[in-house]
């Protein structure tokens, strides 16, 4: 089921039902029902490979917590990693590395291929499970007793397909003292639901059937425009869609008593890559942050450790999005770029930082390394070529930039929430007017991070 359809929306509103009118003791399990009936909607064949990851990791922790034995503590919690990363590494790398094995002995790239499917936010669900044992193994997280609680955990379904990703100590805070959400929070939750859906429908959409007409068929799009209109709509493209599913995930998560954490912060005002990668993707970045980059060392061993810590953890994030060569360009790209901007100890202009976040996305948009390169090239030299945006289209994203500038300045999303019911009715009605009539609706577009 996707966010943004009508069963996905009734699922939502039975489960929202049921779990208000149904007794305190039957709401966990309740939830976790309903989280793997939405995991099964997909594919019903890979709910044993989260049941089995899940008690893999629930029993690591249990033993690390149960043990003084410094050499066991770290056997068990190397066991639970080996684990998850195994799981991960063949549905998502496999046939990557198997296709790259091929071309070093000369065979044809599927000579060793298989018929993978990759399973439904594994790569979500593998650093929520990583992060969690490892917080068990540092002494900042107990170990959860209840087994039902930690299957919550991993598989609850507002953040289970894409984020954002949630730390255990967050969510365990909230589901052992557990609130009903007050007004506010009401108010803010349903908000942000539709605000996702019209950033996902009214916004990205029309902006990727752009883009898919672009990187689908580049020989049919020539000149410097038609690159710039390509590469443009992507980047407004994969902001909204992503951004719009976290507002949705976090949404629906406050309208159940959760508090999810922030995962986008107005990324394409940020001033420097530093700044775009404490913006952009959050849940992620921090990840990163404390569970890879401070592991291997952070800036604590000389500035050339520094340098190549900040480099192994892009080109790993790069990874992480996807088992191709272009993603891992894309993160050496960004930890070329972090250290660049470390070395010079100056913050980069935004629209500079607008412009170099963009060329980036064309590594994460084009179908190979050759098209990207190819992409890259047309947007700096060569014939005029067609612009592919509508005007109203120009004015449309103006107009978003203006709203995010003012946000940036009066956090107007906030005043909303606690305005007078009329003005937020107001804001809800316009929205669904918005999705009336700019939505798109003839062609099913999915979420792009589903994908990883």
């Amino acid at each position: 089921m996707l966010f943004n359809t009508p069963q996905f929306f009734l699922f939502l509103l039975v489960t929202l039902g049921l779990f208000y009118t149904a007794p305190r003791s039957w709401r966990k399990p309740l939830l976790l029902g309903a989280s793997y009936w939405f995991y099964m909607s997909w594919n019903w064949r890979f709910a044993p490979l989260l049941l089995t990851l899940t008690a893999i990791d629930y029993t690591a922790a249990r033993w690390i917590a149960s043990t003084g034995d410094a050499r066991r503590r770290k056997l068990l919690l190397i066991v639970s990693i080996t684990a998850n990363l195994a799981f991960l590494g063949f549905f998502k790398y496999y046939n990557f590395l198997a296709g790259n094995a091929a071309a070093m002995l000369g065979r044809p790239e599927s000579a060793f291929a298989l018929g993978i499917v990759l399973p439904l936010g594994i790569s979500f669900h593998t650093f929520q499970s990583i992060s969690y044992v490892v917080d068990v193994y540092r002494g900042q997280q107990a170990a959860i007793r209840n087994v039902v609680d930690y299957a919550l955990y991993i598989a609850f379904f507002p953040q289970l397909v894409a984020g954002p990703i949630v730390r255990a100590h967050d969510f365990f805070k909230d589901l052992y003292a557990w609130r009903a959400p007050s007004g506010e929070e009401l108010n803010r939750g349903a908000l942000l639901v539709l605000f996702g859906l019209t950033k996902k429908m009214a916004l990205a959409d029309p902006f990727a059937l752009i883009a898919d007409r672009y990187f689908g068929s580049l020989a049919a799009h020539p000149g410097v425009l038609a690159a710039w209109s390509g590469v443009l709509a992507f980047a407004v493209q994969i902001y909204f869609d992503f951004s719009g599913y976290t507002d949705m995930a976090i949404g629906m998560a406050l309208l159940m008593g959760f508090h999810f954490p922030l995962n986008f912060r107005r990324p394409y005002l940020a001033a420097g890559i530093t700044d775009f990668w404490r913006r952009w993707h959050m849940s992620l970045s921090s990840w990163l942050r404390d569970y890879l980059y401070i592991a291997l060392g952070g800036n604590r061993k000389g500035r050339l450790r520094t340098y190549a810590n900040l480099m192994a953890t892009m080109l790993l994030g790069g990874l992480w999005h996807g088992a191709n060569w272009k993603f891992v360009v894309w993160g050496g790209y960004h930890g070329a770029l972090l250290g660049s901007e470390r070395a010079a100890g100056r913050r980069i202009p935004r629209v500079i930082t607008f412009v170099l976040v963009s060329i980036g996305w064309v590594f994460f948009r084009a179908a190979s390394l050759h098209d990207s390169v190819t992409v890259i090239g047309r947007m700096f030299w060569g014939p005029r070529g067609a612009l592919l945006w509508e005007r109203w289209q120009i004015d449309l994203i103006l107009g978003t930039l203006a709203l995010a500038i003012l946000e940036e300045k009066f956090a107007w999303f906030e005043r909303l929430v606690k305005a007078p019911a009329w003005v937020y009715g107001a804001a809800m009605a316009l929205l669904l007017l918005c999705l009336e009539l700019i939505g798109v609706t003839e062609v099913a577009v999915p979420f792009i991070y589903f994908q990883f």
